[in-house]
């Protein structure tokens, strides 16, 4: 896929519809980019990127913690917010 985009004398570019869909982007999203060891430069939905990390961040949490269900997230809300253990 090639798409083109002009910047405007303000620095301002449109993105390409096509790359808006394809990068899930909406109004008021921020772009993420990235430069790589060959200095290519990618662009990212930052919110997807961040999801995306803090996922592979947390992977494995939840067993350690003995999460299992909704019931068990409440009973950490819960003992977070008041102290208390169910």
């Amino acid at each position: 896929m090639i798409n083109l985009a002009k910047i405007s004398e303000n620095g301002q570019v449109t993105v390409p519809v096509e790359i808006r869909r394809r990068l899930g982007l909406k109004g008021g999203d921020k772009l993420l980019f990235i430069e790589r060891e060959n200095g290519e430069i990618v662009i990212n939905n930052a919110s997807v990127s961040a999801i995306q990390k803090a996922q592979k961040n947390f992977e494995g949490v939840a067993e350690k913690m003995n999460v299992r269900n909704e019931e068990d997230v409440q009973s950490l809300v819960d003992e977070v917010r008041h102290g208390k253990k169910k």
